[in-house]
């Protein structure tokens, strides 16, 4: 079964995201109080723990949950072989996958701390269709 490990916000753009209890993702905006929330095509990040299970995460204490600043971690499902247009029920909301990978920019805070960034190769990005809440241990069912 595929499920979401955890759900994770910033307040701010380049920096790993905190996991939070859950979090309520708004039609076209995403996880309210996040960052990277907004009318645009990546409103939403993910990332698979199978992705960050690839990388050397010795160095870093602690749950490696939005070290990548992704909104949701994930379990059990190959998030980057999704076409782009796929349509996702997570918890309450569905959500349409829009982006898959993304470039990383200069001084990426995130691969200064682990040294690699997966992000770019194998997340993904959606847009949210149907608001709702989402917490650790929800379902994701392809559509």
């Amino acid at each position: 079964m595929a499920k979401v490990l955890a759900v994770n916000i910033s307040e701010e753009k380049g920096i790993p995201k905190e996991p939070i209890e859950k979090g309520y993702f708004e039609v076209d905006h995403g996880l309210a109080g996040d960052a990277h929330a907004g009318k645009w095509h990546r409103q939403v990040s993910l990332l698979g723990k199978e992705s960050i299970d690839k990388l050397d995460m010795e160095k870093i204490e602690g749950s490696c949950n939005g070290i990548f600043a992704e909104n949701l971690t994930t379990e059990g499902i190959v998030l980057y072989e999704l076409p782009i247009g796929t349509k996702l029920k997570i918890g309450e909301t569905e959500m349409e996958v829009t982006q898959i990978g993304k470039e990383c920019h200069l001084g990426c805070s995130i691969r200064n701390i682990v040294g690699d960034c997966v992000m770019p190769r194998e997340g993904i990005f959606t847009k949210v269709l149907k608001s709702g809440w989402i917490k650790a241990g929800d379902e994701i069912i392809i559509i």
